[in-house]
């Protein structure tokens, strides 16, 4: 009996590494992406779901399933009743993956201002006021953990089939932290060399997307919403699953230190909280800092124009009047001489009575403009003047060396799933003794961090490739292909580049590989979802999380403002006005970007003649397929891949 347990296991194992393998080759964020990709995470990510309410036998038409982390199921569970929720998690499984399901009856759920906020969590926000998403979107705040929750899903289809202990003694392939997480097959490389390695081991490269000119290679331009991973990203992930406790947690220890030493941030004075998300990570610095005592001055907290909505809604109900937003000018670079005039009038002069600016929250990089900002500056002017310094690094950490310590920043959170790590892992490094939590309070978001050992793995041995191949050689692969990419995009009419445009002025140097633009006379949406099905590539398009800087840019004016939430509410699947967003990562080349000119030149020419999609011909150089078909053939590979994953 033991032996056949055994091998059920290893069987068991053997199908959910091959399944979540499956799902990495076209893995891509969820919900609001135009690619093939996208396309088909969302489906599987979806199903999910359905999977969970399956095992559950509860009714889809009654129920909605909502991904959790346990910390925040928690919190979720003493607002409802018994009766009213069912709870399962991966740890009830015996699986390292950090999910928490609660199935909820659709009427009970919370009303109001959700438990996280942030990315995901609205449909449209205002500096004064939010339409916020409907469940389950509004309870699963930033991307969730999307590969975990599939892993998840398949894990519970094992378990009908094979019994609910099959996963709790795993086949045990004891390796230590170190070779896990240092060692492995690409390290005699280092640099250029492993850069060139560790790109021909994509998970997923050389899949193809129908489009109207048939099969393509597809073309991932979205990074900025999530980055795809690699074999030895993926290899650490695995192993983490089969090996035993103590070294489960070796893993977890080893992967602070490659935290603190890759961003320059001594864990004598900085702490690693390790959480789902970059939202989460700064929903918890938010939480920490309504703690404080507020007898001596009203809590204020400034940020800028520039921020997604994970780095403005959180200080919403933290701040005790309504937050400070510092300019930009067409760049997007901030007004440094404005930061240190509102710092000096609320912090120095008191000229607000009791009101005092304690926070600034920047971005490191703008997810819209892709500009990095000057943070030795703003530290600099920040700590003048006694506030503190937080950074959203979720655009950084993966293209720009940090050095948190050099720099002076207090707090910075950022995402694995940014990072080449896709697995549901984020960090919030803080300076020491700046938290506000009780000791059981920070045991338990410790804890619920840390279910995830595997994504903690997963994120520890992307950092560790960054840094092998340096931060500096990244850089200057990611502005040449951002130089090459604005020089097309300026030749092509009716284009508008919003941000920095041009490679050759001094403000390049600041600008990494993020791009938006618009197109004259068509809805961003269509220019992305014509760039999936004529070119096979995955671009984003909308708001981008970012609306207030986004309805900047394109000239949204208060009153269209108004009649926005007007129409927004009467009709919640409204279109409304965005840009379209290309962002390139390590795995992207010289060849992507001139597809994607060519591409987009052709796409501009047909709708500038004003042909209809279904007159395209093969001979004008874009259509052999009517773009119909295409759409079904996309929902035919969503649906394919929903069979290899899952069954």
């Amino acid at each position: 009996m033991g032996m056949n347990r055994q091998t059920a296991s290893s069987d068991a194992f053997a199908s959910l590494k091959h399944s979540v393998r499956e799902a990495l080759k076209t893995y891509s964020n969820v919900h609001r992406g135009s690619g093939h990709h996208s396309l088909v995470t969302t489906h599987l990510y979806e199903q999910a779901r359905d999977i969970v309410l399956e095992y559950l036998r509860l009714d889809k038409s009654r129920t909605t399933v909502i991904f959790c982390t346990p910390r925040r199921a928690a919190v979720l569970i003493a607002m409802l009743k018994p009766g009213q929720y069912q709870r399962i998690s991966s740890q009830d499984i015996g699986l390292p993956l950090g999910v928490t399901a609660l199935a909820v009856n659709k009427k009970v759920l919370p009303r109001g201002t959700p438990l996280e906020t942030g990315g995901g969590t609205t449909r449209l926000i205002a500096p004064d006021w939010v339409i916020w998403a409907k469940a389950p979107d509004r309870f699963e705040a930033g991307t969730p953990a999307i590969v975990n929750v599939i892993a998840f899903a398949r894990a519970l289809l094992l378990i009908r089939q094979s019994g609910d202990k099959v996963f709790c003694d795993p086949p045990t392939q004891k390796r230590t932290a170190i070779e896990i997480l240092h060692n492995g097959e690409l390290e005699q490389y280092t640099g250029r060399q492993l850069l060139d390695a560790l790109r021909k081991t994509l998970i997923g490269s050389g899949g193809v997307a129908p489009t109207t000119e048939g099969d393509r290679p597809y073309i991932n331009l979205d990074n900025s919403a999530s980055t795809p991973t690699f074999e030895p990203v993926w290899n650490a992930v695995g192993q983490t699953w089969n090996q035993p406790g103590n070294i489960q947690k070796e893993i977890v220890q080893e992967v602070r230190n490659i935290c603190a030493e890759v961003l320059i941030a001594p864990l004598a004075d900085y702490d690693v909280i390790f959480t789902s998300n970059t939202t989460e990570a700064i929903n918890l610095a938010a939480e920490s800092l309504g703690h404080e005592s507020g007898r001596d001055s009203e809590t204020g907290v400034l940020i800028t124009l520039l921020e997604h909505s994970s780095n403005d809604l959180p200080w919403r109900k933290v701040s005790r009047f309504p937050l400070i937003r510092l300019s930009i000018d067409s760049d997007g670079i901030i007004n440094l001489n404005e930061l240190d005039a509102h710092l000096r009038e609320y912090n120095q002069e008191n000229r607000y009575g009791e009101k005092r600016i304690k926070l600034v929250a920047v971005s490191g990089a703008s997810n819209v403009l892709g500009v990095f900002n000057d943070l030795t500056e703003i530290s600099r002017i920040v700590h003048r003047y006694g506030a503190r310094l937080l950074v959203d690094g979720a655009q950084m950490v993966a293209h720009r060396r940090v050095d948190m310590e050099g720099w002076g920043i207090d707090y910075l959170a950022f995402s694995a799933h940014k990072v080449y790590a896709p697995f549901g892992c984020g960090v919030l490094m803080v300076r020491k003794g700046l938290l506000a939590f009780s000791r059981s309070e920070m045991e338990l978001i410790r804890a619920s961090g840390e279910e995830n050992i595997a994504g903690i793995a997963g994120l520890g041995k992307a950092l560790v490739l960054l840094k092998r191949i340096g931060m500096d050689v990244i850089r200057e692969e990611e502005q040449k292909l951002t130089a090459r990419m604005l020089r097309g995009l300026a030749q092509i009419p009716g284009l508008t580049i919003f941000g920095v445009k041009d490679p050759d002025l001094p403000g390049f140097d600041q600008k990494g590989g993020v791009i938006v633009f618009s197109l004259k006379g068509v809805m961003a949406n269509r220019v992305a979802r014509e760039l999936s099905e004529c070119g096979g590539i995955g671009v984003r398009s909308g708001c981008h999380c970012a609306h207030i800087l986004v309805k900047h840019l394109v000239g949204v004016t208060p009153l269209l403002e108004r009649f926005q939430h007007f129409m927004l509410t009467l009709f919640p699947g409204l279109n409304l006005p965005g840009l379209v967003r290309v962002s390139m990562g390590i795995e992207n080349s010289e060849e992507d970007v001139d597809t994607l000119i060519r591409v987009l030149s052709q796409i501009a020419g047909k709708l500038r003649a004003g042909k209809e999609r279904h007159s395209a011909s093969a001979h004008d150089g874009i259509s052999i397929m009517p773009q119909a078909e295409v759409r079904k053939q996309l929902n035919d590979c969503a649906r394919d891949a929903a069979l290899r994953v899952y069954s």
